[in-house]
């Protein structure tokens, strides 16, 4: 099976149980659901996927996949500060309309325990790369300080939305994570703005 048509069939997997999971809750969900949904084959589910839990580690693949579509949708007239924030007022919006706030409170408990592969903190993800590219054009363009490296300020930005998800969570969706985070998002990040 050629590369991209393996990455689209398990996307379309990832996609269509997230979305499942969103409308119906995960527990309703079934793995023949997901398949019809997704319009694969129970051999390509099974292919990619043991079972619908080891969907729950796939949603850094969501984030992806949005931070990709988003890479495009930059104004010419944003500076790289702004492009931070667009990211991140975007994908928690994204969060807020599309996952379920008790899977993204299982999925960050079981990062905090798994021995193996934290998927969240894989560096080869496109989330990190993309926050990477912008940290270096905005040190290039003297908008973001030079006296941290681009990966020093690609953890804080990291850790800051990891940070107000996390609490989000703990509260139960009691507040607008969106709403939040246009308020202390440029507060946390003051520090690597010139």
């Amino acid at each position: 099976m050629p590369k991209k048509n393996a990455k689209n069939t398990k996307g379309k997997i990832i996609t269509a149980a997230w979305d499942l999971f969103y409308e119906q809750g995960y527990d309703d969900t079934t793995v023949e659901e997901i398949i019809e949904k997704s319009g694969t084959s129970k051999g390509s589910f099974y292919h990619y996927f043991e079972g619908k839990d080891a969907l729950l580690g796939s949603l850094s693949y969501i984030f992806d996949e949005e931070y990709e579509r988003l890479a495009d949708t930059f104004s010419d007239k944003m500076n790289s500060f702004d492009k931070l924030l667009y990211l991140n007022n975007t994908l928690f919006s994204m969060i807020e309309e599309r996952i379920d706030i008790d899977l993204l409170t299982r999925l960050y408990s079981t990062q905090l325990i798994t021995k193996g592969e934290k998927h969240l903190l894989d560096n080869k993800r496109l989330y990190y790369k993309l926050l990477r590219k912008i940290v270096l054009e905005g040190q290039k363009n003297k908008e973001i300080t030079d006296k941290m490296t681009a990966n020093e300020i690609v953890k804080l930005y990291a850790m800051s939305e990891r940070a107000l998800i996390y609490d989000w969570c703990l509260c139960n969706g009691e507040y607008s994570l969106t709403a939040y985070a246009k308020t202390v998002m440029p507060v946390f990040l003051s520090v690597i703005r010139l």
